[in-house]
């Protein structure tokens, strides 16, 4: 399944951003209940490749992988919790690796937010465009 381009990011980043640099929690009205394993990226800090594979959803592709664009399933339950569907996977690629490494842009659906996990699901960071 290939996720559609996306038109904005920032209005749930910010809104999240705003309720973690704050208040150090977000609540369900800001993004769902998150959970505490998530912090934030400003996007000028992700490595280039990420910044390709954002460019690449937001455009609708085409993918490198055949696994990019599948649902995600947050069976770890890092990032918050949400109906089955809402979150996709994006490879980002790790130069040097013979397969597709660790990276990865999770993208949610309504609330068009963007995560990178740099180490395959232990940690996520929300990237915030407005730094």
């Amino acid at each position: 399944m290939r996720f559609p381009p996306r038109i904005t990011r920032t209005g749930a980043s910010i809104a999240v951003l705003s309720a973690l640099l704050v208040g150090g929690t977000v609540t369900a009205g800001t993004a769902g209940a998150a959970t505490s394993a998530v912090g934030s990226i400003c996007y000028g800090d992700l490595p280039s490749q990420a910044h390709t594979t954002l460019d690449l959803i937001a455009r609708g592709g085409p993918f490198p992988y055949s696994q990019d664009g599948v649902v995600f399933q947050n069976r770890e339950s890092r990032l918050p919790s949400q109906r089955t569907g809402y979150y996709h996977e994006y490879t980002v690629k790790t130069p040097g690796s013979p397969t597709r490494g660790a990276r990865r842009i999770i993208t949610g659906e309504e609330s068009q937010e963007d995560y990178y996990t740099p180490d395959h699901y232990a940690t996520f960071d929300l990237v915030d465009y407005g730094c």
